[in-house]
């Protein structure tokens, strides 16, 4: 299983940089940007909920799941 995050989708939809989204919701940059690139390992709820507050959206608009292989980190987890 694969969960594909599309924070960059939904701040182009929203015309919206992640500086501004960073301003928005008072989560630093760096952080955004390991999200963004889908490299995270877990999100919290409470940000999660200030993103799709700030952008008018929905968690699903944010992350989706992709059936498939694992990815990369975890193939030698058991």
């Amino acid at each position: 299983m694969t969960i594909i995050v599309n924070l960059d989708v939904m701040l182009a939809k929203r015309k919206m940089r992640l500086n501004d989204l960073s301003d928005a919701i008072g989560i630093s940059i760096q952080n955004l940007s390991v999200l963004k690139t889908g490299k995270a390992r877990a999100i919290r709820f409470s940000t999660l909920s200030a993103i799709c507050r700030v952008l008018e959206c929905q968690p699903g608009d944010i992350l989706e799941y992709a059936e498939g292989e694992d990815a990369p980190e975890n193939e030698n987890e058991s």
